[in-house]
């Protein structure tokens, strides 16, 4: 890889010292090439420290059974990202407080390239108004997101009226919510984006369509529908995770995802995110951001910018760079 990506990172930032280095996915490889730098925001970064924080749900001697920090991010971005949300962990729930106000400690420092962060909630909790509450003090905090595919979360749960009325109430308090949800669960997740016109909705991982599946027909019509929803915006991010391991995935799977997503939603619902360190099971930071771009390198400029900052600027109540 050329040694411009890793040279020092610029004061406050994540961009490239000596400007405008750039990288092309030609098959399984990257290439340098020389083109002007996108403003890239990466509105799905995780971080996690053991030693701060209980993550249950890591199993013990995979990939994500590590440390994943600011300076490893910055490495693992290869520079070329000017600025990060910083998206929940599912933390221990006795840990929840304590995450939210050390991202936004993050968010404060201009150092860590962070300017927002979606942090835990459950909507469903009886003293779920006063947590959101409590978030007004953290300025960074812009959203929330509870997971909702794992085992625990049973069918229908999204739509008992006590979670819809905690949804309701992110709208009033000018706070998104974000779904992380499995692709079989498109249609009903959709009922829940219609019951909640007034909350602003995002899709993770273009909504986890799954790469070992044979036929993803049935995800790309889930995806139509759930589209028609305005108030819903999808995140490019995440989905080859669920390759069959690591750089065990297709271009063209990719392409077709995620061109069926910017088609279904349009250039003004569509944002970029990372996954780091999620990301690793699937393939690098660096080869997913190459990815995207290379995909929609023949779009119009105005459009990629939408996807890769300026939608993010505006969701997000960020200041344009």
């Amino acid at each position: 890889m050329n040694r411009r990506v890793f040279s020092k990172f610029a004061l406050g930032g994540f961009g490239l010292a000596n400007g405008g280095g750039n990288l092309r996915l030609e098959g399984s490889s990257l290439i340098s090439v020389e083109k002007p730098k996108m403003d890239i925001i990466d509105t799905h970064q995780h971080l996690w420290n053991r030693s701060k924080f209980t993550l249950p749900w890591i199993t013990k001697g995979t990939t994500l059974d590590a440390d994943f920090g600011i300076p490893e991010y910055k490495e693992a971005s290869g520079g070329v990202v000017s600025r990060t949300v910083y998206m929940e962990v599912d933390v221990e729930p006795s840990q929840q407080w304590d995450e939210a106000v050390y991202v936004n400690g993050l968010c404060n420092d201009p150092m860590s390239g962070m300017v927002a962060a979606v942090v835990s909630g459950r909507p469903n909790s009886p003293d779920f108004e006063k947590w959101v509450e409590r978030l007004g003090a953290l300025k960074g905090v812009r959203g929330i997101r509870q997971v909702l595919h794992v085992p625990s979360t049973p069918r229908g749960y999204c739509l008992e009226p006590k979670f819809v009325r905690g949804i309701k109430l992110l709208g009033a308090k000018n706070l998104s919510f974000d779904l992380c949800i499995k692709d079989v669960d498109l249609a009903e997740k959709s009922k829940l984006v219609e019951q909640c016109p007034q909350t602003q909705f995002i899709l993770d991982h273009c909504g986890n369509p799954d790469l070992k599946k044979a036929d993803l027909n049935p995800w790309k019509k889930d995806i139509e529908e759930i589209s028609r929803h305005k108030n819903l915006v999808i995140k490019i991010s995440g989905f080859l995770a669920s390759a069959p391991a690591k750089d065990q995935w297709k271009f063209e799977d990719a392409e077709m995802i995620i061109n069926h997503c910017l088609d279904s939603f349009g250039p003004e619902r569509c944002i970029f995110g990372g996954d780091w360190p999620v990301v690793l099971l699937g393939s690098t930071l660096l080869k997913w951001i190459e990815t995207v771009k290379q995909v929609v390198s023949k779009r119009p400029i105005a459009e990629q910018e939408k996807l890769f900052s300026r939608n993010a600027e505006r969701l997000y109540r960020l200041t344009p760079a």
